[in-house]
């Protein structure tokens, strides 16, 4: 999920605790015969650390794995058939999977090639693709210790990545994935989007500080600022520190493209720290350092869908502590708070 610049400011340690019953762990020779299939019958190397699940994603289950012929690859798992998911989440795997493919026509986007991707659930009760595994340094591990002016390059770097995946287009606004989420309008798309997230709440019973019906009027309220996007751009949505592998000064790779979609490129995790931070350097770096009125409108209805997203989710996801609630709580209050009042 997109938690942008709100969690990079919190405290890491707290985040890595959080554990999600989404996760759809396998037993090693479950892997095996996963690998078999992906690369031509070849086995797992002998060693006890051949696969490691990683830990960082709160989604999907992922794992390091290596072969026999010693190169190592990344195994991403998505949750079972039967898990409880929001609804924008249906079908997400594909997506991600499709999206990755689309970017790699760019050379400029550093995203893994996608090795296999398997949809039977024969071998695996959901879908699952093997991926290239990234050179670097994951940047949520490691931005702490680089130099001032370091983080900065990086960060000017990811905007101009941005840039060149919201350079593809579609004939369509919405999710790839989930034709009900779709629109040949962005104002239709996302009302259809929020109303989603909404449902999402009532099916679980969630109460927000803010009621249902006070959401929906914020939303209306500023919904004219989105007919201003008449060209469906390719929106990662989800681009924050985790997601983010760098090198040198340098981005080297991008991952979970899952939950992009057709959509305003002011959408994307860059822009969600406008209110709070003014101009970064990832909007310099995207070319992007000056908003109208009406741009701050939708920065502020989609910074309100991503915080609605991170609250309703704790009741999907099981989360084992607080903090995606108390974030999600105080983002949705700052912003809400500026809707109500514009």
């Amino acid at each position: 999920m997109g938690v942008t610049g709100l969690i990079a400011r919190a405290d890491v340690r707290q985040r890595k605790t959080v554990e999600s019953k989404t996760k759809n762990t396998m037993t090693r020779p479950q892997i095996a015969a996963m690998a078999a299939r992906a690369f031509g019958g070849m086995a797992l190397a002998d060693s006890e650390d051949a696969v490691l699940e990683l830990k960082d994603g709160w989604f999907n289950a992922a794992y390091n794995v290596r072969l026999v012929d010693g190169r190592e690859v990344i195994l991403k798992i998505a949750p079972p058939r039967d898990a409880e998911v929001m609804f924008y989440e249906n079908n997400i795997m594909a997506t991600e999977v499709a999206a990755m493919r689309l970017v790699r026509r760019n050379p400029a986007i550093p995203a893994p090639e996608i090795y296999h991707f398997d949809d039977g659930h024969d071998l695996c009760d959901s879908d699952y693709f093997f991926m290239e595994k990234l050179a670097g340094d994951n940047l949520e591990h490691v931005r702490a210790s680089l130099p001032p002016e370091t983080q900065a390059s990086i960060d000017l770097h990811i905007g101009e990545i941005i840039r060149e995946i919201n350079g593809f287009t579609g004939t369509y606004f919405g999710y790839d994935g989930n034709p009900d989420l779709r629109a040949s309008t962005w104002r239709e798309a996302f009302i259809k989007i929020m109303e989603s997230v909404l449902e999402d709440g009532t099916r679980k019973g969630v109460v927000y500080d803010h009621g249902y019906a006070e959401i929906r009027a914020a939303v209306l309220r500023h919904a004219p600022a989105l007919e201003e996007v008449t060209t469906p751009c390719l929106v990662h949505w989800d681009v924050w520190d985790p997601n983010v592998f760098v090198k040198e000064g340098r981005v080297v790779g991008l991952i979970d493209f899952e939950r992009a979609l057709w959509a305003d490129p002011l959408m994307e995790a860059q822009f969600r720290s406008l209110s709070s931070d003014g101009i970064t350097s990832s909007m310099r770096g995207y070319g992007k350092t000056s908003f109208t009125f009406e741009e701050e409108r939708r920065c502020r209805l989609y910074s309100l869908h991503l915080a609605l997203v991170m609250n309703t989710e704790c009741c999907y996801r099981s989360y084992d502590n607080d903090f995606v609630y108390n974030l999600s709580r105080q983002w949705m209050g700052e912003h809400m708070d500026w809707l109500k009042a514009n």
